[in-house]
């Protein structure tokens, strides 16, 4: 009988996994156990060929039926179902992976022409400058190509050589046990190319790094946490290799009076007892510089709010503008004079249920509890 583990519990799927779940539990755990993220460590390499081999069984469909049928005795003594092994099926298991695991596919072609690092550049503006928008000039320091050598790394009247190790390919091939890996080459670190005479104004970069100023346009609207790129703005390419691109992350600085909530605005305003009480008016500031007016009713409890239409912020990219709301906060009054204080005292004699209707019907509430529990 096997000792073998089940090949679904390998790759840590269901038996009734369709073929893109496979492949997607199979890249992750052959990128955590990978003999290359696990140096000297014999149990990853071990989980990492038994990982392998149960996905070859799994993605072919008739040893998959086979397994499925009889197990790993389908695979053992000239079963029903071949040999699993590790044939020419190895190659495409894994090639799907080497980006993930190298992480420079795409990034590096031949010649050693590497892109550029991506920048981020953090910028805080204010809430008015997000409301009208504005064009900003940043200075950064930058990786912009060699004029010495023109970007090739290599000192002028000289040109780079073919690797020898890897014969220009810029990868190599090593054996570990019964499979191979290929990886990136050591020797030129998978440019294909070296250059013996490196040029003495970027030590064989091909970039130095420069101050850049440049010009930002941030559209209206804009919220906290936008980001706006500039393509090709980032550090110039490895050896004549395209740039990278520029990423501006926006934060939004604290207002003095305004909160914002997407396209609306909100502030606080406090308020007397008297105004409260009898109403009135006020003029609060608008984000747009301008003022507008606030009436307040006669008998306005604190936190009510009162909105004032299109005096928000812009949406992006839109026509729409969003609202502001003023909320108001009755402010108690403090520090009174003796005579303050009797003709509050006199005005609550002469109150009746009608002037403080929530506060008297709370406290009828309370009495009845307390007369209900007596009883």
């Amino acid at each position: 009988m096997s000792t073998k583990r089940c090949y679904y519990e390998t790759l840590e799927v269901e038996r009734t996994a369709d073929d893109s779940v496979l492949k997607s539990s199979f890249r992750k755990l052959a990128m955590k156990f990978h003999p290359d993220r696990n140096p000297g460590d014999d149990t990853s390499e071990v989980k990492f060929k038994e990982i392998n081999e149960a996905y070859e069984v799994l993605k072919d469909k008739d040893k998959r039926a086979a397994y499925d049928r009889f197990g790993h005795a389908a695979f053992e003594q000239g079963g029903p179902g071949g040999g699993a092994g590790f044939g020419a099926g190895f190659a495409s298991s894994f090639s799907d992976i080497f980006e993930d695991l190298f992480g420079m596919a795409g990034q590096r072609g031949r010649g050693g022409r590497e892109r550029g690092a991506d920048l981020r550049y953090n910028m805080e503006i204010t809430l008015e400058e997000a409301f009208g928008g504005k064009t900003a000039q940043i200075e950064i320091p930058v990786s912009v190509t060699c004029e010495a050598c023109s970007g090739i790394g290599a000192k002028a009247g000289t040109k780079p050589k073919t690797c020898s190790s890897c014969g220009g390919a810029g990868r190599v091939r090593q054996s570990q046990g019964f499979f191979t890996l290929e990886r990136t080459c050591p020797g030129c670190q998978g440019r294909g190319q070296m250059i013996e005479d490196a040029c003495p104004s970027c030590s064989g970069q091909g970039r130095v790094t420069r101050e850049r100023t440049l010009s930002v346009n941030i559209p209206q609207g804009v919220e906290d946490g936008t980001r706006i790129r500039l393509a090709g703005e980032g550090e110039a390419g490895v050896r004549g290799g395209p740039p990278g691109d520029l990423y501006i992350f926006l934060s939004l600085a604290q207002h003095q009076f305004f909160q914002r909530d997407g396209a609306d605005l909100h502030c606080r305003v406090p308020i007397s007892m008297v105004t409260a009480a009898l109403g009135g008016e006020f003029e609060v500031p608008t984000i747009d510089k301008a003022k507008a007016k606030v009436k307040v009713p006669a008998g306005t409890q604190s936190n009510r709010r009162f909105r004032i239409a299109s005096k928000g912020m812009p949406v992006l990219r839109s026509r729409q503008t969003g609202d502001m709301y003023v909320q108001v906060v009755v402010e108690t009054p403090q520090n009174l004079t003796k005579k303050q204080q009797e003709l509050l005292a006199e005005f609550e004699k002469l109150s009746s249920g009608n002037t403080q209707p929530e506060s008297e019907g709370f406290f009828a509430k309370v009495k009845d509890f307390f007369g209900n529990r007596a009883n």
